[in-house]
């Protein structure tokens, strides 16, 4: 059993049904940002499941000089403040450096700590001592037992609302794999465990200057991750992929989620009812 963590009013790990963290990659714009907030948030109500709106003000790691990066940290938490108030949905976005930590955590109901600065140990140190959850993305160079080092530099600063995502393992170039073992290799260590269902079907830097994806295999990938037990998925979503400004290859269509997050619902009930 992984430990409980709250996320504002959603809750996450302790056996309790699957969390939800969603949004499109990168705020493109308000607009974008409320409509997909607002259809995610009645999606998971209808299936009962907790949400978390993630999307990012800034995208520090982009292929290209020239890829959009977003609106930056002041404009991006005002329209995060927004989503939180109008809404009333938890909200989560990364952070890239210390020094970002303290305006996040004014607004922000969770941090994340993106998969490449997963062992930058002055920022898991400083988003710890927030006081606020934080999610990191186990890197795509760590195995699921070089997890326990981020737990313990977590903890040793006081934190106590730790979240792993697993996103996938570099496979080759321009290529990642998940291996289903680590799901529950992480989990041994207590804290909740979430699927980065559509950064691992990524091909990072696969098109030449921006990344490419295999969203055709979300609906698999997924059933699989619920089947051997996570605690939460997340999942990067848009109105239109084909014309989102970030990460389009791999975004799922906000017309083709429920049926996805319905079945990855069944199998973790299934799951949990058979313990």
């Amino acid at each position: 059993m992984t430990k409980e963590v709250k996320i504002g009013k959603a809750h996450i790990g302790g056996g309790g049904p699957l969390m939800v963290i969603a949004g499109p990659c990168v705020i493109e714009s308000r607009e974008v940002v409320m409509e997909t907030a607002r259809a995610m948030k009645e999606i998971c109500e209808r299936l009962g499941l907790p949400f978390v709106f993630k999307s990012s003000f800034d995208k520090a790691n982009r292929t290209s000089i020239n890829s959009f990066r977003g609106p930056g940290l002041k404009e991006g938490l005002t329209i995060l403040a927004d989503v939180k108030m109008e809404l009333a949905v938890p909200v989560i976005s990364d952070v890239h450096e210390p020094m970002q930590i303290k305006a996040a955590a004014g607004v922000l109901d969770a941090l994340q700590i993106p998969a490449f600065l997963s062992r930058q140990t002055d920022l898991v140190v400083a988003a710890a001592k927030s006081g606020k959850p934080v999610n990191i993305k186990k890197g795509q160079f760590l195995s699921p037992w070089d997890v326990k080092n981020i737990v313990a530099k977590f903890e040793s600063a006081g934190g106590t609302g730790l979240i792993i995502t697993e996103r996938g393992t570099s496979f080759g170039y321009n290529n990642l794999v998940v291996d289903f073992r680590s799901f529950p290799v992480m989990r041994r260590y207590g804290v909740p465990v979430v699927y980065d269902l559509t950064h691992s079907l990524q091909l990072p830097g696969g098109q030449g200057t921006v990344s490419g994806g295999q969203r055709e295999f979300a609906p698999a990938m997924l059933r699989a991750a619920a089947a051997v037990g996570i605690d939460g998925v997340f999942l990067e979503v848009h109105p239109d992929p084909d014309k989102a400004l970030c990460d389009g290859p791999n975004m799922i269509s906000l017309s083709g989620v429920e049926g996805m997050l319905r079945t990855a619902k069944e199998i973790d009930d299934l799951l949990k009812g058979a313990c």
